[in-house]
C-alpha cells in the first residue's frame, strides 16, 4: 500500500532572487496542502551538479522521512531522464534529474529500491516550455507522492543500476602520502577534503605537511604545516589545522579565519598530505598565493 508523506526537503541551484523557489513551494502546496516544504539550500552554484550532489549527500542522513526534491539541472529539456527513487525501504523518495545529482545521496541512504522514469504526464503540470521542470514535473510529482500516489503510477520502472553515477574524486593513498582534493569550501572558509581520518596511514602523527596545487598551478610548490585538532578553538595563534568536520571528513581550517582565503584554496584544488618532520615554524599563519613566484622585480 502506498504511503503518504508529510515533508518535502528541497535543494536547488535556483537562488532566492527570482520567483523559482516560491513557485515550486506554491505548486506543492496547491496539490498537497498538508505537506511541509523544508528548504535545504538554494545556494548551489548555477549548473554545478557536483556541488549539488555533495550538499545533498551531506544532508540526506538528517532529512525528515518523506520526499527529497533536488534540482540542479543544466540539461533541462534534453533527453536526460526525470526520475524518482525509493530509498530506506520506502521511508523516502528522491526526485530529480538523472544526471549524477542524486546518486551519492541515494548511496548514503542505503541504496536504491524501486526507481521510475517520470513519464506519466497525468502527474505533471501543463508546460509552457521545456525549461522549468522543477515547476512542471518535479514539484507536482513530489506533491502527488505526498498524497499517497504509488511510485509505480508515476512512470516506467527502470533498473536502478543503470542510473547516472555521481562523480566524486577518491583520495590516492599510500604509506608516505595522501593525495586529496578540496570538495567544498563553506562560508567560514573551511576547506573540506575527500579524506576521512581512516584514510591517513599510520605513519601520520599529530602534525601534517600540506602541499597545494591548483588547476592554474598544477606543479604546486606552496606548502604549510598543519596540526590535527578536534575543535577550531584549539587552533590558536593563527595555526592551520586538520579538523574532523560534521560530515566525518577532514577539513583544512583556522580559528575564526578563512583557511581557504589565507591559503588560496578553492574547490577542485589538489592537496597532498605528508607526515611532518615535527618542525613548528610552518604551522603559524603566513600568506600563501598559488601560482606566483616568490621572486619580485621592480
Amino acid at each position: 500500500m502506498a504511503r503518504q508523506y508529510q515533508t518535502v526537503s528541497f535543494l536547488s541551484d535556483y537562488g532566492v532572487e527570482d520567483e523559482f523557489v516560491g513557485v515550486v513551494h506554491s505548486v506543492i502546496r496547491d496539490i498537497a496542502p498538508h505537506a511541509r516544504v523544508i528548504d535545504l539550500t538554494h545556494g548551489v552554484a548555477p549548473f554545478d551538479v557536483r556541488a549539488g550532489s555533495l550538499a545533498l549527500a551531506r544532508s540526506i542522513g538528517y532529512v525528515a522521512s518523506g520526499v527529497v526534491l533536488a534540482v540542479v539541472d543544466p540539461s533541462v529539456g534534453t533527453s536526460r531522464r526525470a526520475i524518482a527513487i525509493e530509498v530506506a525501504e520506502g521511508d523516502g523518495v528522491v526526485v530529480g534529474p538523472d544526471n549524477g545529482l542524486l546518486a551519492p545521496a541515494v548511496a548514503m541512504a542505503g541504496g536504491a529500491g524501486r526507481a521510475v522514469e517520470l513519464t506519466s504526464t497525468e502527474h505533471h503540470l501543463p508546460s509552457l516550455g521545456a525549461t522549468f521542470a522543477g515547476r512542471d514535473v518535479f514539484a507536482p510529482v513530489a506533491a502527488h507522492l505526498c498524497n499517497g500516489v504509488d511510485l509505480g503510477e508515476l512512470g516506467e520502472l527502470i533498473d536502478p543500476d543503470l542510473l547516472m553515477p555521481g562523480v566524486v574524486a577518491l583520495p590516492q593513498v599510500d604509506d608516505t602520502k595522501v593525495i586529496a582534493q578540496v570538495l567544498w569550501v563553506d562560508r567560514y572558509g573551511n576547506a573540506q577534503l575527500n579524506v576521512g581520518p581512516e584514510d591517513l596511514p599510520s605513519t601520520f602523527g599529530d602534525r601534517v605537511e600540506l602541499r597545494f596545487s591548483s588547476p592554474t598551478d598544477p606543479t604546486g610548490g606552496a606548502q604549510r604545516g598543519a596540526v590535527r585538532a578536534n575543535t577550531f578553538a584549539e587552533l590558536d595563534g593563527g595555526a592551520v589545522g586538520l579538523v574532523l568536520d560534521s560530515s566525518g571528513l577532514l577539513a583544512i581550517a583556522m580559528d575564526q579565519r578563512s583557511a581557504a582565503s589565507e591559503l588560496g584554496l578553492d574547490v577542485g584544488d589538489q592537496v597532498t598530505l605528508l607526515p611532518s618532520d615535527g618542525g613548528d615554524a610552518e604551522v603559524a599563519a603566513q600568506p600563501v598565493t598559488l601560482g606566483r613566484s616568490d621572486d619580485a622585480s621592480s
